[in-house]
């Protein structure tokens, strides 16, 4: 079972919405330390209400993230979305369908709509990171 799944499987495990709340919070505090010198315009995701940034690095042809926000639930949000995308190829993250992904944990009913765009805006930069490495 992949990382991912396992937050699936828990997140689905935990039936009240406050559980999963801090959940989420909880899963942001296991983000290793973003390094300061990311920290800037270039690396910082548009269309979020908080701030968040994402960096990515290479290793062959897979793409590592890492990613960090000044909101708590947010960088919760950021620590699944860099565990379903993180370590994978280009074309491995151009497959993945986030909404039918992450549909399971109904982020959409239960985020702010502002989060929810900031969610959706993560998922981009993501999803463009890789297609210019696969166009490379």
């Amino acid at each position: 079972m992949s990382k991912f799944d396992e937050i699936a499987a828990d997140f689905e495990f935990l039936e009240e919405w406050d559980d999963r709340y801090k959940y989420i919070i909880d899963l942001g505090r296991t983000l290793g330390a973003y390094p300061e010198e990311f920290r800037d315009d270039a690396h910082k995701v548009r269309g979020c209400a908080s701030q968040v940034w994402l960096h990515a690095s290479h290793d062959g042809d897979i793409i590592n993230f890492s990613g960090d926000s000044d909101a708590h639930i947010v960088k919760g949000l950021v620590a699944i979305l860099l565990t379903l995308y993180s370590g994978k190829t280009s074309a491995e993250i151009l497959k993945i369908n986030p909404e039918e992904t992450l549909a399971p944990f109904d982020l959409k009913d239960h985020l702010t709509p502002q989060r929810s765009n900031g969610l959706a805006s993560m998922v981009r930069r993501i999803r463009a990171i890789a297609g210019r490495t696969d166009q490379a």
